[in-house]
């Protein structure tokens, strides 16, 4: 065997994802050109990932070579793919931590729809986790703080009609409370 492959490297992880209950992708970022150097490729992939994993009762399963550690939801698949010599108690601490953002981030309410209205979180909080397949930071507690620290400091220009009525609804809300 290589011994270039068994050393060790700060590439954990070589993707994560989300998929709704029918296998259909809701975000997907992986992070090595080389097992995923399409979109054709990595849609292949999350199929034959789905078809594995939508009823099985395992957190972990060994796909093309890959270990892949994933948890369920109402209507979601949450999913962390790392390499086969890949320490699966890792991988399963970073699926922690996107799983306990994205819920802290909706409030408890993990399911497709609050992901959609809220997928720039989701994705600032994945990439708060996860950087070019290293790992960043799993603690949810910090990400969030990062996260919500993130889309706060958007500047008024380049704010949505709905975040700029929202905030000034708080802004008044929180006038009149005093």
């Amino acid at each position: 065997m290589d011994g270039s492959l068994l050393e060790p490297t700060l590439y954990t992880v070589k993707g994560m994802g989300i998929l709704d209950n029918d296998g259909n992708r809701i975000f997907s970022k992986y992070y090595d050109s080389v097992v995923f150097p399409t979109i054709k490729e990595q849609k292949a992939f999350e199929k034959n990932l789905f078809t594995k994993t939508h009823r099985a009762n395992v957190e972990i399963i060994m796909l093309d070579g890959l270990t892949c550690v994933y948890k369920t939801n109402v209507d979601l698949f949450f999913y962390v793919i790392g390499s086969s010599h890949e320490n699966e108690l890792i991988l399963m601490s970073v699926l922690n931590g996107l799983y306990e953002s994205v819920s802290q981030i909706l409030r408890r309410g993990v399911e497709k729809r609050a992901v959609l209205d809220n997928i720039d979180s989701v994705m600032l909080a994945v990439n708060e986790i996860c950087d070019g397949g290293i790992i960043l930071d799993a603690d949810p507690i910090s990400v969030v703080s990062r996260v919500a620290l993130k889309n706060d400091d958007v500047p008024l220009g380049e704010q949505t009609v709905a975040q700029v009525f929202q905030s000034a609804r708080d802004q008044i809300k929180w006038s009149l409370l005093k």
